[in-house]
């Protein structure tokens, strides 16, 4: 296969530590007021919205169309969806080439998506990667293994392919669940019915052992397929007991929160949002008819979920217990991704991908404390 170098230069960010004032997450969802959420009356969830208590401080800026956050020990490595990691450790931020085996796609919303560090990253500089990617055949998406070495990530193997992919909904997400499997989002590809097949890969969350085969008590045999019935899953998170969770964009509004059991249908395209169908599993958060968050990354806290949300634009925090949710953190514009770690929060804006609103050194990795 041709071997592509994404050659975005490597470079040092400038970096800050002060604090910043200031989806259309799917095309064809309406104009929308991003900092008014839906209440009662559209949704079976309270909304409230809060303060944050400290500020959110800037770690990182001038990051290019960011989509995902890993960490380990002190380093940071994001993507760019345009073919770059970027890897930020002790006030200084460099952007690394990525070496793909095929040709990174330029569609809206696809790119170098989904990164996981695999658990002995120190030891083996090795990844988990999800990117949409085009060649002679079309495009597709899939999940492959990148090496790291002198700055530069190298496709070492290809884990699961062909994912279907379209002009947007490729999913994207990675995760390793607390079982020791990868978990993946994959998206409708603009093409409903494949939520209801599970014969394909398109419209699922996906579930793999880390060498690519097919995990044994997956719930349909010999099929990478864990649930179906999605149309673009974009957030992955665990509570401390196990339970699974997903974010999901809706059609026009009706985006969704849901928890995910295995070998179960969420419905779309028959039913999104608060409409219920037997055999089809309704949100446990919804956006409602009137309103739109799309919702990308998540990660869970002390009996919440905190959800980037890019039409939203906000960081959102969905109560477990009471069953309503707040905004946490606003006015930075679209987020795209969270993640948690002893208490503090770090999320990206991603006003740069050209739905956004990019202000001066956008886009930014922040920080802030969920104890304060």
């Amino acid at each position: 296969m041709r071997k592509t170098l994404i050659t975005s230069a490597s470079a040092l960010l400038l970096l800050t530590a002060g604090c910043s004032q200031e989806e259309n997450a799917e095309e064809s969802q309406p104009e929308a007021n991003g900092h008014e959420q839906s209440n009662g009356e559209q949704t079976d969830n309270q909304h409230d919205t809060t303060e944050v208590e400290s500020e959110p401080e800037v770690i990182a800026e001038n990051l290019s169309i960011p989509w995902s956050i890993e960490k380990v020990n002190e380093a940071f490595y994001v993507t760019e969806r345009e073919g770059s990691i970027v890897k930020i450790e002790n006030g200084e931020a460099e952007r690394q080439e990525v070496a793909l085996e095929e040709e990174l796609a330029t569609a809206s919303e696809a790119g170098l998506l989904g990164l996981v560090l695999t658990e002995d990253f120190s030891e083996s500089n090795l990844a988990y990667a999800y990117y949409t990617y085009t060649n002679n055949e079309g495009q597709f998406n899939r999940i492959v293994t990148l090496s790291l070495e002198d700055n530069t990530w190298t496709e070492e193997s290809v884990l699961l392919d062909e994912i279907p992919s379209g002009s947007v909904h490729h999913g994207g997400r990675l995760k390793l669940g607390p079982d020791g499997y990868l978990y993946a989002t994959a998206g409708d590809a603009s093409e409903p019915d494949l939520s209801q097949d599970i014969e394909s890969l398109g419209g699922n969350i996906l579930r793999l052992n880390t060498d690519g085969s097919v995990p044994d008590d997956n719930p349909f045999e010999n099929s990478y397929v864990f649930s179906y019935g999605h149309r673009n899953p974009q957030g992955l998170a665990w509570s401390t007991d196990g339970t699974f969770y997903s974010s999901e964009h809706g059609n026009s509004a009706n985006d969704e929160i849901n928890e995910i059991e295995d070998g179960s249908n969420y419905g779309w395209p028959v039913i999104e949002g608060n409409e219920e169908q037997e055999d089809m599993i309704a949100p446990i958060f919804t956006s409602g008819e009137d309103s739109t968050w799309a919702p990308s990354g998540m990660d869970y806290y002390e009996d919440k979920l905190y959800v980037a949300a890019l039409r939203g634009t906000a960081v959102l925090e969905f109560d477990l217990e009471t069953n309503e949710y707040s905004e946490f953190v606003t006015e930075l514009g679209r987020v795209r991704d969270v993640m948690i770690e002893d208490g503090m929060l770090y999320f990206i804006s991603n006003n740069t991908d050209g739905r956004g609103d990019p202000g001066e050194n956008d886009d930014k990795l922040y920080k802030v404390s969920l104890t304060e």
